[in-house]
């Protein structure tokens, strides 16, 4: 009894030791766990720590490399700034002297202009005051031939009226007949003269001279009006009073004759500085023998006192002297006063040099 006692005993023990061991195993393999997830966490805090006291440099080190990049770009491009500015700088300190430069040789060059043009301007005013001087020296040798004349007519009424009577009846049948072919010539010449104007009319469009196209048709107008005159021309017998010399020889004319010689000069000059001047508005070439005006030359022919090629000789005197004054605009052989033409006096008698016979 007591053996079986003893075994039960026993086996109780065994049996409570195995449930202790069962029950206390689970709590120490957790506690176990728990404090290997602590040392785990340790470490990893531990590395996590290492790893933070090893990055804190590297990343100053990297915040103050950045920091020094942003400050050498700040300071390059300050650096760009000051050499841009500099360069605008200095782009405007040339662009300002280039322009004191050029300012500099503008007022040489007009210095130099104005020295140029002061003799030709101290020229022009000496010109003009010798063109007074002589048109007034004119105007006082007009009036005192005028006076001269008036005088003489006086003193050679009783020669003119002994010259009348010797002025015979053949020589006056002499001047009806010359008169009769002058007449018979001027008709012939006009028809001619009509079919050359159509001709350099169409010539003048072709070649856009509009001045001269316009100048070609007031004369050709003139012409016209000239012929409706002479058809109620009426001609006076009357004696030479004066002669000229032209070419050698010496030619007689009466007192009309010569009027209408002077006339010849000073409506050439007219027309000729119409003529050059419309060559200088449509920039054509010097050229007066090239104008219709210059080839006609029978405007202002209203009378048969002259013949009609000693008329036209005369008025291209006066038109060259006219077209030159009037291509370069200036006033070198005669006068302008209100639209009124005249060559002046001493060049006037140069070219006719009439001489009276009493």
């Amino acid at each position: 009894m007591k053996i079986i006692n003893f075994k039960q005993l026993i086996t109780a023990s065994v049996l409570g030791a195995a449930i202790w061991l069962g029950i206390n195993e689970p709590a120490n393999a957790q506690d176990k766990s728990q404090k290997q997830q602590q040392r785990e966490q340790e470490r990893a805090q531990n590395k996590q720590q290492k790893q933070t006291e090893r990055q804190q440099p590297q990343q100053q080190q990297n915040t103050d490399k950045q920091q020094q990049r942003q400050a050498e770009q700040q300071r390059q491009q300050q650096q760009q700034d000051a050499n841009k500015q500099q360069r605008q700088a200095e782009q405007q300190r040339q662009q300002q002297q280039e322009l004191q430069q050029q300012q500099q040789r503008q007022a040489m060059k007009q210095q130099r202009r104005v020295e140029q043009q002061q003799p030709q301007a101290q020229e022009e005013q000496r010109r003009l005051e010798q063109q007074k001087q002589a048109n007034k020296q004119q105007r006082q040798q007009q009036q005192q031939q005028v006076e001269q004349q008036r005088q003489l007519e006086q003193q050679r009424q009783p020669q003119s009226q002994q010259r009348d009577q010797r002025w015979t009846q053949q020589r006056q049948q002499e001047q009806e007949h010359r008169h009769d072919q002058r007449r018979n010539e001027y008709q012939q010449q006009w028809q001619q003269q009509q079919r050359l104007a159509q001709q350099r009319q169409q010539i003048l469009q072709q070649q856009r001279r509009l001045a001269q196209y316009r100048f070609q048709q007031r004369y050709f107008e003139r012409l016209r009006q000239d012929r409706e005159r002479l058809q109620s021309f009426r001609f006076y017998n009357v004696p030479p009073s004066y002669r000229y010399y032209r070419n050698g020889s010496y030619y007689e004319t009466n007192r009309y004759g010569a009027d209408m010689l002077r006339q010849a000069v000073n409506s050439g000059y007219e027309e000729g500085f119409y003529a050059g001047q419309s060559d200088r508005e449509d920039r054509w070439r010097y050229n007066y023998q090239d104008s219709y005006a210059y080839q006609d030359a029978s405007y202002g022919y209203n009378g048969y006192y002259v013949d009609l090629n000693e008329y036209r000789y005369y008025f291209r005197e006066g038109f060259r002297r006219g077209y030159e004054d009037g291509y370069y605009s200036r006033s070198r052989y005669g006068t302008n006063s209100n639209g009124s033409f005249n060559i002046i006096g001493s060049i006037l008698q140069q070219i006719l040099n009439l001489q009276s016979f009493n």
